[in-house]
C-alpha cells in the first residue's frame, strides 16, 4: 500500500468519526424544539433517499430498464406490499426490458 492510500483510509475514518461524534457532545440534553425533532426524524429516510434514487437509473445498461424497473417498484410499494415482493417484481421488470431493449 503507498502512503497515500494509507492517508485517505485515515482520513475518511477520522471525518466518520467526527460526524458520528460531533452530535453526542453538542446536544448532550434532550432535545425539546418540535420542529428539530422532527427534522431529526425524517432525516435518515431523504438521506437514503437522495443516494438511492440516483443509483438507481445508473444500474443497469439502458435507463428505459431502470425506470421500469422503478415504476414497477413504485406500484407494488405503494399497494403496501412487502419489500421483498417490491424489489423482487423491479427486479425482473428491469430485466424483462433489459432484454427486449437487447434483441433491438
Amino acid at each position: 500500500m503507498t502512503w497515500s492510500l494509507v492517508l485517505a483510509i485515515l482520513l475518511m475514518a477520522l471525518v466518520t468519526y467526527l460526524l458520528r461524534m460531533i452530535p453526542l457532545v453538542l446536544f448532550r440534553k434532550k432535545i425539546q424544539s418540535p420542529f428539530l425533532n422532527s427534522l431529526f426524524a425524517y432525516m435518515p429516510y431523504t438521506i437514503l433517499g437522495a443516494m438511492t434514487v440516483p443509483a438507481i437509473f445508473t444500474a443497469t445498461g439502458h435507463v428505459l430498464s431502470a425506470v421500469a424497473g422503478f415504476v414497477a417498484a413504485l406500484v407494488v410499494a405503494l399497494k403496501k406490499d412487502s419489500l421483498l415482493l417490491t424489489a423482487l417484481v423491479a427486479c425482473v421488470a428491469a430485466y424483462v426490458t433489459e432484454l427486449v431493449l437487447s434483441m433491438f
